[in-house]
């Protein structure tokens, strides 16, 4: 049964949605996210040590349940984009986009013929070629391409990539815009908050859905009041490492 991108709809219809970023190779982790109801996940291949075997178990326990699985290349090559979506993802995040050249072959490469040139293959996209014209008729409406926007150039060259036909949403690296802003370290360096928030701003007039990690609850819940729309609850190991150290810290303190 082919099922259509459910976070696509929800951005369309102007929804909020809140998704998890996944790091650790346990397909568990993203099996929980499925059952608490997130309605996105983004498995990270840029960072990290996630191999392909390890993406197809997440992606594997999403099929059949209203959860996005996402995968955030490492590039932008056209073997990478072609291999993760035929595994089974919705969409691709795509890494350090200085302008819109590099959207735009980010967009070829997830796009088949003639649109892009994204090979065809047998593999989950197409449930195993058993309905490959079907899979494939409708592969370029519901595959998504989300460009993170973070760095300087982008910013500053923000509606030649929204120019490019096929950007999904914008979804926003304050940490990595921080280092291209001279700030390496910070989260939001001096003057990189107003910044962000201005060119979130303008993403947003041009109907473009924007995206952001929170790094807190609090700050999750003010980027939503921000007007960010697919907002990062938090990371695997962030959430661990939060719950622990809390529990830790209130325990020694006893």
């Amino acid at each position: 049964m082919l099922h259509d991108n459910s976070l696509k709809r929800k951005l369309a219809a102007g929804r909020v949605t809140h998704g998890l970023w996944v790091t650790l190779e346990a397909p568990t982790i993203t099996e929980i996210a499925v059952v608490l109801g997130f309605d996105w996940v983004v498995i990270d291949a840029e960072h990290g040590h996630l191999d392909y075997k390890e993406i197809v178990e997440h992606l594997r326990v999403t099929r059949h349940s209203d959860t996005t699985p996402l995968v955030r290349v490492q590039e932008v090559q056209q073997g990478i984009i072609k291999r993760v979506l035929d595994l089974g993802a919705a969409g691709v995040i795509v890494p350090q986009v200085t302008g819109p050249e590099e959207v735009e072959r980010a967009v070829r490469f997830a796009k088949y013929p003639p649109r892009g040139v994204r090979g065809v293959g047998g593999e989950r996209a197409t449930l195993w070629a058993s309905r490959l014209r079907e899979c494939t008729a409708r592969a370029d409406a519901e595959t998504m391409v989300i460009p993170l926007m973070e760095t300087v150039p982008a910013g500053e060259r923000i509606d030649a990539i929204l120019d490019v036909p096929g950007v999904d949403a914008v979804f926003f690296g304050p940490a990595d815009y921080s280092a291209s802003a001279g700030h390496l370290g910070e989260w939001e360096g001096p003057g990189v908050a107003e910044r962000l928030l201005a060119i979130k701003d303008h993403v947003t007039a041009r109907g473009v859905a924007c995206g952001v990690m929170g790094t807190s609850i609090d700050d999750a819940r003010r980027r939503q009041e921000q007007g960010f729309r697919m907002i990062g609850v938090a990371s695997d190991t962030g959430l661990l490492i939060r719950g622990a150290s809390e529990a830790l810290k209130a325990l020694r303190d006893s």
